[in-house]
Formats: C-alpha cells, structure tokens, sequence
C-alpha cells in the first residue's frame, strides 16, 4: 500500500507545537487559529459524516471529516475557488485579457510585515489608481476600465515578496459612455509611465500614513518612528527602478478563468510541492526565477521550523480582502447594469465572425452525464448518501467494516 501525500498538516503536527512553545509571546491570534485550524483540517477533531453507497448489494461505507475552510489551508482551496470562479463567469467580457504585476521593492517590504494591514491595503490603493488614472489618460486608452487584483506576499521559496496581479480586460468604456475602445492586441499601457505612477503613489501614501500615526516599528526597524528617519529610509526609493510587468494578452475568457483558479485561491505552498520530511529537515520543489529554462525548477531543505516560520509570514490580517475588484468590476448596485451595457458596446464595436457549424451533440453521452450521480460510489458507481452526522470529537456510530483510507465527499 503506497504511503498517503505529504502535507504542511503533518508538519505542524509533528513540530508545530515545539515551534509554538519557542516562538511564545511572539505569534498573533490570526497565526495561532491558522496552525490549529491546518492540523485538524479533515480530522475527526472537526465532525464529519458518514455517506453509503446506496446499491445494497455494494453498501460501501466511507467515514468524510469536515473541512477547516481556513484560506490559508492548502486542502481546502479547491472548493472555494470553484465556487468563487463560478460567481465571476457572469462578469468575463469577450475581450482579450491582460496580466499586470505590480511589486513592492524590498525595502518597503520590510516594514510591510509589520504594518501588513495598511501596507498591503496602500498598494492596492496605488496600483490601483495608477491603472486608472493612466487608463483615462486621452493620451492613452481614455477609458473607463475594470480589472481585479490579487494580492500574494510570497515568493516560490515562501520568502517574504508582497505583490498585486491583475487581470484587466484590453480595452474600456469611452468617456461620454458611446463606444467601446479596444487596446492594441499585444499592448495594454506603457510600463514605463505605470511604473514612475505607481512609486509616486505608493510613496505619498506611505509618507501620510507615517505622519497619521499609522505605522509601527519594531526590531531593526524601530527607529524610524521619527518623521525625519523615515524620510531618510525611503528617499532612497524614489531613485530606484520599481517593478511593474505586464504579460501577453490572454486567448480569451476561458484563459482567464483557467489563470484565475490558479491564482486566485493559492496559499503560500502546496502540498503537491512537498517532497518529504523528517526531524532534521522539510524538502520542496520551487522554481527561481532568475533563470529560464528547466534549471529554475529546483528543490529547497528547511529546517522544520524554518519552514513554519516561512509559512506562517504569510497569515493575513484578520477581515483582509486580498481579491478585490475595481473600475466597471467595483462591486456596487450598478455592476449589472454597467457589465451589460459595456457588452452591447463590445458588440458594436467588433467585426462580425462567419458562423461556425454546429457542434454535433452526443446524445448518448450526455445522457450518461446527466444520469450520473453527484458523488458516485468508487467501487460500483451507485449514488452515495450521507447517513449519519457526527460532531467535532465524536465517533461515528456507523463504520466501514474495514476502516478505508477517509477521504472527503464536498457535499457543499
């Protein structure tokens, strides 16, 4: 029998709790729920149910422990994401798609992890506006555009790397509302003019916080409470290069939705990633992206708490949006409305395509689809039902008579 996947779970329960111990007084609230909501994710420790295959002949019995839906467990992404990309389908436009990274410099990236609730939130303010305001510009697209943007603060290695991707629709709505602009094909805005924006923004912004009393500093960092020392810390920034990166156009909308389930829902490292691991050290695959070609593709070893250190960097704050939607994407009463009318803007503005012939329907096929159960029995294909619920700590009074790997059936 092969042995079950390594998982981030059994790492923090096998040296979780000697980190804990050593790190005590130094771990938020947020990081402490995250570990213990990782370690029980899918245990009996959460409840669970019980579901049978309703073929009596077969009667296959399979005990499913409930999800921690914690979004910073990597087990539990994969429901969210489907269920978040199924609401954003009714939001694709049929245009080609552009992806946009914006990148917070190091050096503001120290003191975002101690400020993180109000770094992050700034540079998704800048970015932003920067998208925005450029976008409008007459000299540019002048349009009204929409896009989301998804914070990551992680490198491949769970380095500490805070930045924005963004998925931005190639063109927008004009500004007297008539017509809809088209950006050049291989071409969004120039990258240049969103980088030197962006860092002004990012560096106003961080300049009125520090003056509001926003930020905090500890450590290495505690000196630049001081008005002046912080000014001294990030002159240096407005001489520097930031980076701004826009990739190729995507196909079309399936492209993007592909993209988005990749993105949107990721935590810091998945279990697919883990090699394996033992008392001296945790391996894992990673990618460095300073070199092209197949040599980026590299392992890493980490000390056990090295590595929780690592993953713990990443814990947000408590009630912190890091998928948000701006521009005709905004979340707001009118959203509907506008969607459709940019779509009947994007009609008239896109040359009509030849028919394409029908797709012949295998009905035979479909059929069997569509009589296929939602959660079919492995063994005989019958439909499984749940029969019994159990709470957190509980055993099950009904039990497969000989107890099976569990596995989960997502009846949300």
């Amino acid at each position: 029998m092969s042995r079950p996947a390594l998982e981030v779970a059994d790492i923090f329960r096998d040296h979780g709790l000697a980190w804990r111990r050593a790190n005590r007084g130094h771990l938020s609230h947020a990081q402490l729920k995250v570990m213990s909501a990782i370690e029980g994710c899918r245990t009996a420790a959460l409840g669970g149910h019980v579901a049978r295959c309703e073929n009596e002949a077969c009667g296959h019995t399979v005990i499913a422990y409930n999800s921690c839906r914690n979004r910073h467990c990597p087990k539990c992404q994969g429901s969210q994401a489907r269920e978040w990309l199924e609401a954003r389908k009714a939001e694709l436009l049929e245009v080609p798609y552009f992806h946009v990274v914006f990148t917070l410099p190091p050096r503001i990236g120290s003191i975002a992890f101690q400020n993180k609730a109000v770094i992050y939130d700034l540079l998704f303010k800048a970015s932003a506006e920067t998208l925005l305001t450029i976008a409008a510009d007459p000299k540019r697209l002048g349009v009204r555009i929409g896009f989301t943007s998804v914070l990551h603060t992680w490198g491949s290695a769970m380095t500490h790397h805070p930045h924005l991707h963004m998925i931005v629709p190639g063109g927008g709505i004009s500004g007297d509302g008539t017509r809809w602009i088209i950006s050049s094909e291989d071409y969004l805005l120039p990258v240049p003019v969103l980088s030197r924006l962006f860092r002004g923004k990012m560096l106003a912004m961080l300049k009125a916080a520090h003056e509001a009393g926003r930020l905090k500093f500890f450590g290495p960092h505690a000196g630049l409470t001081g008005r002046g020392a912080f000014k001294a810390f990030i002159e240096p920034l407005y001489h520097t290069k930031w980076h701004v990166h826009a990739k190729r156009p995507f196909a079309g909308p399936d492209q993007v939705l592909s993209y988005l389930a990749r993105y949107t829902h990721r935590v810091a490292l998945s279990n697919s990633r883990l090699i394996d691991a033992n008392e001296k050290g945790v391996r894992f695959k990673y990618k460095d992206y300073r070199i092209e070609g197949p040599g980026r593709y590299k392992t890493m070893t980490l000390e056990p708490g090295e590595f929780i250190r690592r993953f713990m960097l990443h814990v947000l704050p408590k009630g912190f949006h890091r998928i948000r939607h701006y521009g005709l994407l905004a979340r707001s009463r009118t959203k509907a409305e506008t969607l459709a009318h940019a779509r009947e803007l994007i009609a008239a503005a896109t040359p009509a395509r030849p028919a394409q012939p029908a797709k012949k329907q295998k009905t035979d096929d479909s059929a069997a689809r569509a009589e296929k159960p939602a959660h079919p029995c492995p063994r005989c294909g019958a439909r499984m039902v749940i029969i019994e619920t159990f709470k957190a700590g509980r055993t099950p009074r009904h039990r497969p008579a000989l107890m099976p790997v569990a596995i989960r059936i997502d009846t949300s």
